[in-house]
């Protein structure tokens, strides 16, 4: 081969390896493979704020129990009850009451005795009345048995109770009185008034006079 060609075939070679020293050798250069795309990273989804618990509903304060009604006596030492109807009665004083006295029976000086309760509250008409004759020492002989004041006559406003004076038979052992006087039986010490009634010719025979206790009629007090 002549020197002429062997001289371009050198030069046609350092061409060749000129081109391919400056040629891309990195991945992503022009004309090289594209890396493959990064996968965006998957945005959390937010957590759901939990909704605020609403406060306990405070329950109603209870209502107080009403205290048990304390027992009123009604008087002092007394022994009743708010619930008993008949714990503020008293006994009856001749201060709330009118009296009477009728001829009943001539022959044995027998009077029917009257008693109305002329104020505002009831009272209680207890046992035997306490009945003096005129001038005359001493009282009635209290006749039969009377109810204890648990169980004594309730004289509501207007009422009336009733019991029977004897004078006795004309055995001229006694006294003819015109008058008679008297007072309620209060199981106490409480002064009175003593309310009187007219008895014209009224015979009280020393030891046969008698009355009875109080009765809620005029026929059982005259008949005991």
């Amino acid at each position: 081969m002549s020197t002429v060609r062997r001289a371009a075939a050198v030069l046609v070679a350092v061409s060749a390896l000129a081109l391919t020293a400056c040629g891309p050798t990195e991945d992503g250069a022009a004309g090289g493979p594209e890396a493959p795309p990064t996968a965006p990273t998957k945005t959390a989804t937010p957590t759901k704020t939990a909704m605020p618990t609403p406060p306990a509903k405070t329950p109603a304060p209870s209502k107080p129990a009403t205290p048990s009604a304390t027992p009123d006596t009604g008087a002092p030492g007394g022994g009743g009850s708010s619930t008993d109807p008949d714990y503020d009665v008293f006994p009856c004083s001749t201060f709330d009451l009118t009296f009477t006295a009728t001829l009943a029976e001539p022959t044995t000086s027998s009077y029917l005795l009257k008693i109305t309760n002329k104020g505002s509250k009831p009272c209680k008409a207890l046992g035997h009345p306490v009945v003096t004759f005129g001038d005359l020492d001493g009282q009635a002989v209290e006749r039969g048995p009377a109810p204890g004041i648990e169980d004594a006559i309730r004289l509501a406003p207007g009422q009336s109770a009733y019991a029977g004076l004897m004078g006795g038979i004309k055995d001229g052992t006694g006294s003819t009185v015109h008058s008679i006087a008297m007072t309620m039986n209060t199981e106490s010490d409480l002064e009175q008034k003593p309310l009187k009634a007219s008895t014209p010719g009224l015979y009280v025979a020393s030891a046969k006079n008698s009355v009875t206790a109080w009765m809620t009629n005029a026929e059982d007090a005259l008949s005991l």
